[in-house]
């Protein structure tokens, strides 16, 4: 029985595709981190800018 599990988590670690998805799932963290920060920054900027246009329309109507 452990041979059997000792034989299996060393081909795993063996194996190629384990770092490889590995570093997959690292770059795709980091991506994703970068989107959220882009997202976020840009939503900000936005915000300010319809606010800023907001004050400026409903001050000049009024």
């Amino acid at each position: 029985m452990f041979s059997g599990l000792k034989n299996a988590v060393v081909d795993f670690v063996c194996r190629e595709d384990g770092p490889t998805a590995v570093e997959y799932a690292v770059m795709l963290a980091l991506i994703i981190v970068v989107c959220l920060a882009a997202i976020t920054t840009l939503g900000q900027n936005a915000n300010t800018t319809f606010t800023t246009a907001g004050t400026k329309i409903g001050s000049a109507s009024s």
